[in-house]
């Protein structure tokens, strides 16, 4: 099993996975919740896990926001809700979203919760916050809620992985954005309005980079910038593959197999859209 097979799973796991972010139910659950606010909901759906954590401690997990983005969601939202409560409404929206997408398919997500579910357990959480808070959760009961459960730690548990490679590549959260757009892979205008950063913060980590000579004067990575950029890749997926290797190369590729009917359902139901923030290029 090479890093491919980490690639591949992200792209399947992270569609059953997203749809919490882009459900249309999501204003009303987190409405409910007492949450105020998109932002709000999306800051304190994925902090819940950690706690009633503070601004910093998001901005620092969550890496690539900019500080101000965060501190007008946290930590208000632990006074208009709890993260017990959020969790909550975090399941009906998940509930509301796959019902809605996998229609009658619902039923037959038993085996791909329960072998997702088993890649999940193998995670190593060191070094890792928010795959750790995550699986400290305790497992619904539903399938199509355990499959979502294990897809959100598989997620994090490469995600985490994800910022520990831009650390040590020296990016920040707004470089980390410029270098993905300098791939191509994704319009900088699909990332700005999402993350926070005011033009001159984007201009300045732009200059940063230009002088590092990462990123030539057009906003596209040099040949030293793609080639720190594919290793930032390379490094997450090595990162993740950990859970599979552990799990094995059959039951992992089965399991994939298994997510191929669901995740074409999200993609037809319009679950996730391309291109999106999270730079997630549509899975096939």
């Amino acid at each position: 099993m090479d890093r491919r097979f980490a690639r591949r799973a992200w792209q399947h796991l992270e569609t059953l996975h997203a749809v919490v972010y882009f459900a249309p139910e999501k204003k009303a659950a987190y409405d409910a919740a007492g949450l105020k606010g998109g932002w709000m909901g999306y800051f304190a759906g994925r902090a819940a896990p950690l706690g009633p954590v503070s601004a910093e401690v998001v901005t620092a997990v969550f890496y690539n926001f900019h500080p101000a983005m965060v501190r007008r969601a946290i930590p208000d939202a632990w006074a208009f809700s709890s993260p017990e409560r959020v969790l909550e409404a975090r399941l009906e929206i998940v509930d509301a979203a796959l019902r809605r997408l996998l229609g009658a398919d619902l039923g037959a997500l038993g085996d791909a919760a329960e072998l997702c579910l088993d890649a999940a357990s193998r995670c190593d959480a060191a070094g890792r916050p928010l795959l750790a808070a995550n699986a400290a959760l305790p497992a619904p009961d539903e399938p199509h809620l355990r499959l979502w459960h294990a897809a959100t730690m598989l997620r994090e548990h490469r995600g985490d992985g994800h910022v520990a490679a831009l650390v040590t590549a020296g990016l920040d959260g707004c470089e980390a954005h410029l270098t993905l757009a300098g791939t191509g892979a994704l319009a900088e205008a699909d990332l700005r309005p999402h993350r926070g950063w005011p033009d001159e913060d984007w201009e300045a980590a732009r200059a940063r980079l230009v002088e590092r000579g990462l990123l030539d004067e057009s906003g596209t990575l040099t040949r030293s910038g793609a080639e720190l950029r594919a290793w930032i890749e390379d490094r997450t997926d090595d990162a993740a593959l950990g859970p599979w290797r552990s799990l094995g190369d059959g039951a992992s590729e089965r399991l994939l197999m298994l997510l191929e009917r669901p995740v074409e359902r999200v993609l037809a139901g319009g679950g996730v859209p391309f291109p999106n923030p999270m730079g997630l290029p549509r899975p096939g």
